[in-house]
């Protein structure tokens, strides 16, 4: 039989990546940086804290080896340890989702009344793409397009899509994607392309599912 200390000391290790993650604010750092690496400045105001609070924040998921951080110049990025956080980032959401009582209304009373928006799955989007017959639109900021993004996809952020609406294909399906199914900068672009007489949807999740399914 093992030792009941070194038994002990291990779960306790292993506990430290769920108390890591037992704060709201760290877990929406986790959610934005799935998306890729950020310097702080960015991911404070992505969370609406300020610089100070979001280095601590940061600070506790690096002790727990969440994320990873590299210094360029004055500025401090930081980014996902590695392909596991994102998978236990997507797992623990669709578990939250599952067995959660009130997750559901908290996040309709977040996103909003998705019903008069058109949704489209994944493999759809797949086929489609493939069949040239649909333009995705990717409206996240620069930065997380150019950490990835589904092959093919035309990057225009929500914040400049008005502005730069006659970049966006005529005469075709748009679907629109970005960060997941908390995310509503896709919902925004669909209802402004609608308005502007296009042909739009928005992706049932986002790009970090996207790239799970496909990884």
């Amino acid at each position: 039989m093992g030792d009941r200390t070194a038994k002990t000391e291990l779960y306790d290790a292993l506990a430290e990546t769920a108390k890591a993650l037992a704060s709201g604010r760290r877990a929406e750092l986790v959610d934005v940086l799935v998306q890729g690496e950020r310097p702080v400045d960015e991911l404070a105001a992505e969370i609406g804290q300020s610089v100070a609070n979001t280095s601590q924040h940061l600070q506790r998921l690096l002790r727990s080896g969440l994320v990873r951080a590299r210094r360029e110049g004055t500025r401090v990025f930081y980014s996902l340890a590695g392909a596991a956080v994102a998978r236990l980032w997507l797992a623990m959401r669709a578990a939250a989702e599952q067995h959660v009582e009130g997750l559901a209304r908290l996040a309709e009373d977040y996103v909003g009344d998705r019903r008069g928006l058109d949704t489209i799955t994944r493999d759809e989007l797949d086929r489609q793409l493939r069949d040239g017959d649909v333009v995705a639109l990717d409206v996240r900021p620069a930065p997380e397009y150019a950490a990835g993004h589904i092959p093919g996809a035309v990057s225009i952020p929500i914040t400049e899509l008005r502005a730069r609406l006659t970049e966006v294909p005529d005469g075709t399906q748009v679907v629109a994607y970005c960060r997941g199914p908390y995310c509503v900068y896709a919902d925004d672009a669909v209802r402004l392309l609608t308005a502007a007489g296009r042909r739009a949807a928005r992706l049932e999740d986002g790009y970090p599912e996207w790239a799970a399914a496909r990884g």
